[in-house]
């Protein structure tokens, strides 16, 4: 009588997608880019797949750097989801602005009419990226919850 070890078969790269609000704005975001159906046949965590950095692929990433047009690219479109978010949530638009400087330092805020509702200061923009996708999930989930915490406490300012 023999006994076959089974393994498991690897986790995907990011680990399993998870039921996230946030991740299925994220991949619509991201869809709603693609005029010419490149990506239609491509899953969800496919094309997030970028998204994902591991802490390996972050230490390979030197301290130093300048980020690339795609990581201006993530982080526009994490912000971006986060945005549609909150508007659904909370019926009120909330706008992105960024600036960051060629080093990968800056400052990301989101706006619903005259309110503040995101002000995130960013460093290190060229390492941006989650380990799993549950993590961006919970990320993107977190901060628009804060978000809309802030406009129900001032809900005049972010319809004016």
């Amino acid at each position: 009588m023999t006994t076959e070890t089974a393994t498991a078969p690897a986790a995907p790269r990011g680990g399993e997608m998870t039921d996230s609000p946030f991740l299925k704005q994220l991949a619509q975001v991201i869809r709603a880019e693609d005029s010419y159906g490149t990506w239609d046949d491509k899953s969800d965590a496919q094309i997030m797949s970028e998204f994902i950095v591991t802490k390996e692929e972050r230490r390979e990433i030197p301290i130093i750097g300048d980020p690339d047009p795609d990581v201006m690219w993530r982080v526009s479109k994490f912000y971006d989801a986060i945005g549609l978010l909150i508007e659904k949530r909370t019926g009120c638009m909330a706008s992105q602005m960024q600036k960051m400087s060629h080093e990968g330092f800056g400052r990301v805020v989101l706006i619903a009419g005259r309110l503040v509702v995101v002000s995130r200061h960013l460093r290190d923009v060229h390492r941006f990226g989650f380990e799993t996708y549950a993590k961006l999930g919970e990320a993107g989930e977190k901060i628009t919850d804060e978000a809309a915490a802030v406009i129900e406490r001032f809900p005049e300012a972010a319809r004016a």
